[in-house]
C-alpha cells in the first residue's frame, strides 16, 4: 500500500508505524481521528498547490487567447488595408497586404492552438486530486468495516 493511502501516513508522507497491541478502544480512536485529522490536511495542502500551478496554467492560456485576439485584430486590419489598396490601384501593393493578412492569421491560429492545449491541461491536477481523496475515503471506510 502506498503511503499516500495509507491512513498511519502523516501530512509529509512519513508512516508511523505504531503498535495497537494493548491499546483502548478509546486510544485507538484518538490515533484514528489524529491520522484522519492529518489525511486531511495533507490533503488540503496537495490540492491547494494543484490549485495555484492550474491557475498558472490558465493565465498563461488565457493570455496567449488574448494575443491571439490582438492579431486576429491586426489580421482584420491588414485585410481591410488590402482591399482598400486592391480596389485603389489593381496593382501589387495589395499583394503584399494580403501575404501579411495570411502571416498575421497563421501566427493567431498557432497562439490559439496552443493557449487551448495550456487550459485543458490546467485542470487535470485537481481531478487527480479529487480521484485521490475519494480512494483515500474508501481505505478509511474498508478499514473501519473491517474493524467492526
Amino acid at each position: 500500500m502506498s503511503d499516500r493511502l495509507d491512513p498511519t501516513a502523516g501530512p509529509n508522507g512519513a508512516t508511523a508505524h505504531t503498535s495497537t497491541d494493548g491499546l483502548s478502544t478509546g486510544q485507538l480512536v484518538s490515533q484514528l481521528s489524529t491520522q484522519v485529522s492529518d489525511l486531511i490536511r495533507g490533503e488540503l495542502q496537495l490540492a491547494k498547490a494543484e490549485l495555484q500551478e492550474s491557475g498558472k496554467r490558465a493565465g498563461i492560456g488565457a493570455g496567449l487567447f488574448g494575443g491571439a485576439g490582438v492579431l486576429a485584430l491586426y489580421g482584420g486590419g491588414a485585410l481591410v488595408a488590402c482591399a482598400v489598396l486592391g480596389l485603389a490601384n489593381v496593382v501589387a501593393p495589395w499583394l503584399a497586404a494580403l501575404i501579411v493578412a495570411v502571416v498575421l492569421f497563421a501566427v493567431a491560429g498557432i497562439a490559439a492552438l496552443v493557449g487551448k492545449k495550456k487550459v485543458s491541461q490546467a485542470s487535470a491536477p485537481v481531478q487527480a486530486t479529487v480521484q485521490s481523496v475519494k480512494a483515500d475515503v474508501e481505505t478509511i471506510k474498508d478499514g473501519a468495516h473491517r474493524e467492526h
